[in-house]
């Protein structure tokens, strides 16, 4: 058997061909496989041969924006995405967690803290090593729906709903809670986002979309004005 066989795939899709080899060489030494792509082109062509357990990927590239890409990636497949940008507006990062992005670093960065980062959206959703719970204990449901904690997969009715890191890390949040408030700079620390109280906002957002019947009027995410948001089983 192929002992890389076992180690995290990374696809770093950047058009600079001297930092796509750098992060390969880099990323290779900390113990990943690597595969590179120079544009979205490229990147959705080794997607379609290869799984991969996270996507690095450059913002500003010729032809497809990263952002574009990782906006119609986002339709069919929930592959963490760490975005690359030279931009430090924050209205291009929410623009970026809105189509599902999971964590974004500024460029220049430095090896290690793309290292970390990486480590650290790879965590995210995976379950801390405890006493393996009863099938009751996994399984908190609400609605029509049914969460598995250990798993982070959600379903409504048999049902899979896809969901990204950062909102499996929110359900487990919510779902180990379901009822009690929880404020907005509990859940950045819960999700790992670095960005701001806004990007929670996003974010549950996004998850509303797929667990609201009309997430213009949410029925189990609700808002707690001044406090927070809380989950509950209407």
């Amino acid at each position: 058997m192929d002992p890389s066989a076992d180690k995290p795939h990374i696809l770093v899709v950047d058009d600079d061909t001297r930092l796509r080899e750098l992060l390969k060489s880099f990323l290779s030494r900390n113990d990943f496989r690597v595969s590179t792509a120079a544009s979205a082109a490229e990147a959705r062509q080794r997607l379609g041969s290869l799984d991969f357990d996270l996507i690095v990927l450059d913002v500003m590239m010729p032809g497809e924006t990263g952002l574009a890409f990782a906006a119609e990636l986002r339709r069919t497949d929930e592959v963490p995405i760490l975005m690359l940008t030279a931009m430090v507006d924050t209205k291009d990062r929410i623009a970026g967690l809105e189509v599902g992005v999971d964590d974004y670093l500024g460029k220049p960065f430095e090896p290690r803290e793309l290292l970390l980062r990486i480590q650290s959206v790879l965590r995210r959703g995976r379950p801390a090593a405890a006493t393996a719970p009863t099938q009751e204990q996994r399984q908190v449901t609400f609605g029509p729906f049914e969460f598995d904690l250990e798993l982070g997969e959600l379903s409504q009715k048999g049902k899979r709903v896809p969901l990204t890191d950062a909102e499996i890390a929110l359900m487990r949040a919510f779902t180990g809670r379901i009822g009690e408030v929880l404020s907005r700079e509990t859940l950045c620390k819960i999700v790992g986002s670095d960005i701001n109280e806004r990007a929670i906002d996003v974010q549950v957002t996004r998850l509303r979309r797929k667990i609201e019947p009309d997430s213009s009027f949410p029925r189990y995410l609700r808002t707690v004005r001044g406090q927070g948001y809380r989950l509950v089983d209407a």
